[in-house]
């Protein structure tokens, strides 16, 4: 066992820690504290993942309430915010109203390459305080498993 402390056991050169530069950091800006995301932000890119085909419908199950699921079930197969010659949609805006406590009424845009849809939902806070869907529109028609549609 050697008796020399800077060195780690069983390292036999005499040459001891190279000074290493400081790296640099990419971003030049300093940091800033993200805001946490609003419910209806997080619903907004969910619904998003689910209509556009790029989530499983079952990945909103246990985040809504009434028919709400239903609804995503039936349609989401359909893909109706799905991609349009090769571009993925995107969220633009997103913005809510709270008409009463525990609720929130949200509408979001959604840019489909050269094309901008509109999805409107509704969210409700339940008892244990977590937020969940409750209704969703797209595009001025309500998501409805019983009415006719595009498939």
């Amino acid at each position: 066992m050697s008796t020399d402390r800077t060195r780690p056991a069983g390292r036999r050169d005499q040459g001891g820690p190279r000074s290493v530069p400081p790296q640099r950091s990419r971003r030049q800006q300093p940091h800033r504290p993200q805001r946490p995301q609003r419910p209806h932000q997080w619903f907004a890119e969910r619904l998003l993942a689910v209509l556009s085909g790029q989530r499983p419908v079952h990945w909103m199950l246990g985040h809504t309430i009434g028919e709400a699921y239903d609804q995503l079930a039936e349609l989401a197969p359909s893909t109706p915010l799905g991609p349009t010659r090769g571009s993925r949609p995107v969220l633009r805006h997103c913005r809510g109203a709270q008409p009463a406590t525990g609720v929130v009424e949200a509408f979001a845009s959604i840019a489909e390459g050269d094309r901008v849809r509109a999805m409107a939902f509704r969210l409700e806070q339940g008892p244990d305080q977590r937020w969940r869907c409750a209704a969703v529109e797209l595009g001025g028609e309500r998501l409805d498993a019983s009415a006719p549609g595009p498939r």
